[in-house]
């Protein structure tokens, strides 16, 4: 017979902001792909091409860095969106071992159709809470981003000192 022994340490989720973030962000994620599914664009897709609209003929490497994903990532996902004919990739004429990837036409009218939905998701998600509100949360979550982006320097820097 087992015998049941309190946790010394209790940390619930509800409590836990990373957990917190991650249940509304797959909220978001759920909602997003509701809309643009219809359009025939994925989440993954998303990701991409959002950065794509602000800057088109991002290399892979500054895609990667703008989508928050592996280069291995963004070459599958690049690879996806240009058999749908979202994207081409173009050897960089300076460099040939770098790719730019471009939108096409059809990715790009696009823009107009999608990026009014994740306006929707994010009304629908703000809903009854003031502005207010809202400019201070997400001036919290950039702090703690940069928060974490310092943490992890530390811990890189300490990791490479004898």
């Amino acid at each position: 017979m087992r015998r049941e022994t309190k946790p010394r340490f209790s940390y619930p989720a509800e409590k836990s902001v990373g957990h917190q973030l991650r249940a509304a962000n797959r909220a978001f994620q759920r909602d997003l792909q509701e809309r643009i599914q219809p359009f025939g664009i994925t989440n993954g897709m998303w990701w991409f091409l959002r950065p794509l609209w602000e800057e088109d003929g991002l290399s892979q490497r500054e895609l990667s860095e703008k989508a928050g994903t592996t280069e291995p990532t963004t070459v599958t996902a690049v690879h996806a969106m240009e058999k749908r004919g979202l994207v081409v990739r173009v050897r960089d004429r300076s460099d040939r071992r770098k790719s730019n990837i471009f939108l096409t036409r059809s990715a790009r009218a696009l823009r107009e159709r999608i990026l009014p939905c994740a306006r929707e998701v994010n009304q629908a998600a703000a809903q009854g809470i003031p502005a207010a509100e809202i400019k201070a949360f997400v001036r919290t979550l950039a702090k703690m981003r940069a928060n974490l982006a310092a943490a992890g320097a530390r811990r890189a820097e300490r990791k490479g000192k004898p």
